[in-house]
């Protein structure tokens, strides 16, 4: 097994992990399986106690472990599935030491730092790196390890001590070190200042850990002479100075981190021998970091997400939130704006105590093209949630609530469509005499984090198309309270509300929608888990792919629009085409068959759909057979519904859609 250790200096949260990763991404490239350890310096088991808005998000594990936000960085950049034991924190190193003392495991020595608790972390390095991460049996090839905090700090020391041990336990050519550090600008003239970086270099030498690589965060990539520098007072080749200057995107630094030759630094210190990259390898990541500088062009059209929470203020409360929409605005090719709605100023109190919060919050909600709920605990912003999905329902604006968010759509449907004015969840209000939503029987109350139902749980879903129809999916729990089973049937048979997928009992409710809605769907789990930016998460991507409020879940045929002359081999659903006759502001769209093109005046038809004007069925033909069907009819808001389409031959072309009175030649 190889290792590389990544070590900060100078400041926290310098960027460690999107190193790490990054690096990750480098050598998955070049076709070694890669494994990930995080380490965080604080005395909690783990980070599921910790509040969001000192710590950022808790990230959930398909083993149910709740971690540090850096882990899923890691599964998202290579692509990977971690346990809970790929988080090492100091709270877990010294519960296993002393129960293992208690137990007489140290045979009556003296347990101490040095040797019992470096031990214990050398061991449990050693034992998480062999664990299969990407699907396979095969044992990992590199294990990239992230040392939390900053050198210097005294929370890390044990762990600092640790590594320097373990870099003689595991050998030469088998420990390769990357330090990160600072090298900041000062003053009018912008200097660039190396004085941290050597400072932070001399107190991990100090410690007894020497780096291979200084891999220095900088506004602007680094001079040669300031390389130069580092490189005489640090005691590393000018070659293993790394600038890592600030890029439009995180997808962009594996990328300039490869023309700088990380992996040939890897390849001396761990004694590989040098592989040819695969074809194309970074290509996909190159292609995703264009997509993102693109869609930032202010002048594309957004799409306005607007996230109701609770932890508005910090970003990273929600990093796996934002990042599963980004990925779906990449695939889904749309330029997206996230707009950040502290749930609390929905509510009607906040009209009269701040009513500039409030209409500023009730204008992003109103102004957004989708709404998104997300989990949370505590009862702070409930009221203002349940307001939300209320507009969402009656005014047909696409919802996607997630965890809570299903809670808070089940209370809202309850309390304004079947008139429990009192329903709520136990959480919030133990003696409601409408407990729509429970605490679940097999979890204790008392003791939070890791006491959840959590992890992977197959369920059947009915909804099947958001996951390209398949029987059962797989996705990560976090919660303790969930829909009451008791009241589903009278909710469903006095509402639209359904919930169409179950667990395996069939008794907890995981997907719900909203029936005669355009795109109303929550669900109990997480899928923001497990999106990858070349894997979207489906609920995520169904939310960006119809910002005009279309949704068409069952994907009947489909369609190919483009300008009048040219062609592209790119499909959409059908309710692509309603997305084109309400947003579209020039006057013609084509439809490519083969080498026929046809232009069509959308406006026009757009025009008699809001008149109800188009209501009939017809055919048209091409070389004496039949091209096409479409059906048209009703009123606007049904036309998503109502619109048939059959193929009818390959002469045909594939794709076909024509509107009422149009003659060709």
């Amino acid at each position: 097994m190889k290792y590389i250790l990544v070590t900060g200096g100078v400041l926290s949260g310098i960027g460690k992990g999107v190193i790490a990763s990054s690096t990750g991404v480098l050598m998955k490239s070049l076709g070694y399986r890669v494994t990930s350890v995080k380490i965080d310096p604080y005395i909690n088991i783990d980070a599921g106690t910790m509040s969001p808005f000192e710590h950022g998000e808790v990230f959930v594990l398909d083993d149910g472990g709740e971690v540090d936000l850096d882990l899923g960085n890691y599964e998202r950049f290579i692509d990977s599935t971690l346990t809970r034991d790929n988080n090492i924190t100091t709270g877990k190193i010294y519960n296993h030491v002393i129960e293992k003392e208690r137990v007489g495991g140290y045979l009556g020595k003296t347990v101490q730092v040095v040797p019992h608790i470096c031990n214990a972390i050398q061991d449990w390095v050693e034992r998480v790196s062999v664990i299969p991460v990407d699907g396979s049996n095969n044992t990992p090839d590199i294990c990239i390890i992230e040392l939390g905090g900053t050198v210097g700090d005294i929370e890390s020391m044990p762990f600092i001590e640790a590594m320097r041990q373990f870099q003689f336990r595991v050998g030469k050519g088998n420990f390769c070190l990357f330090h990160v550090s600072l090298v900041p600008t000062v003053g009018k003239s912008q200097e660039l200042k190396t004085k941290p970086t050597q400072q932070s270099v001399r107190e991990l030498r100090a410690l007894g850990l020497t780096p291979d690589a200084i891999f220095c965060r900088s506004a602007s990539p680094l001079p040669a002479h300031v390389k130069e520098k580092i490189s005489l007072f640090c005691h590393v080749p000018e070659a293993n100075v790394i600038s890592v200057y600030d890029v439009s995107n995180i997808y962009r630094v594996p990328l300039i981190l490869d023309p700088q030759g990380v992996h040939n630094i890897i390849y001396s210190a761990l004694q590989l021998m040098p592989r040819t990259p695969k074809e194309d390898a970074l290509k996909e990541w190159s292609k995703l970091a264009e997509s993102y500088d693109r869609l930032h062009n202010e002048a594309i059209p957004p799409v306005h997400i607007a996230v109701v929470g609770k932890y508005t203020e910090l970003d990273d409360a929600y990093h796996s939130i934002s990042s599963a929409l980004q990925h779906a605005s990449l695939r889904s090719d749309q330029r997206l704006v996230i707009d950040w709605v502290e749930a609390s100023n929905l509510e009607e109190n906040v009209e009269r105590e701040d009513p500039e919060s409030y209409h500023k919050a009730w204008d992003y909600v109103k102004k957004a093209n989708g709404i998104l709920v997300p989990g949370g605990f505590g009862d702070r912003g409930v009221e203002g949630k349940i307001l939300a999905a209320q507009y969402c329902r009656t005014s047909k604006k696409p919802y996607l609530g997630i965890c809570l968010g299903l809670q808070i759509m089940a209370v809202e449907v309850c309390r304004n469509v079947l008139g429990w004015k009192d329903a709520n969840s136990t959480e919030f209000s133990a003696e409601t005499s409408h407990p729509v939503v429970i605490n679940m029987p097999e979890i204790s109350k008392t003791h939070m984090g890791g006491t959840m139902r959590l992890g992977k749980r197959d369920k059947t879903s009915t909804l099947r198309k958001l996951y390209g129809d398949v029987d059962e999916i797989d996705e990560r729990h976090r919660h303790r309270y969930e829909v009451n089973p008791d009241l589903v049937p009278e909710i469903e048979s006095k509402s639209n509300l359904r919930f169409v997928a179950q667990d395996e009992t069939g008794k907890r409710m995981e997907i719900a929608e909203m029936l005669e809605h355009p795109y109303m769907v929550a669900v109990q789990y997480h899928p923001e888990f497990k999106s990858r930016p070349l894997r979207p998460s489906p609920p995520f991507s169904q939310s960006l792919r119809e910002p005009s409020n279309w949704s068409d879940f069952c994907h009947k045929k489909h369609l190919v629009l483009c300008p009048t002359g040219t062609r592209f081999d790119v499909s959409f659903s059908l309710t692509s085409l309603f997305r084109a006759l309400s947003l579209c502001t020039s006057s013609h769209l084509a439809q490519s068959l083969s080498d026929l093109y046809l232009a069509y005046d959308f406006e026009c038809i757009l025009k008699k759909m809001k008149n109800n004007e188009v209501n009939q069925k017809t055919t048209y033909t091409h070389s004496h057979k039949p091209i096409g069907v479409v059906m048209l009819g009703g009123s606007l808001a049904d036309q998503a519904r109502n619109l048939e389409y059959e193929y009818c031959g390959p002469d045909a072309g594939k794709y076909f859609v024509e509107h009422l009175n149009y003659s060709y030649t």
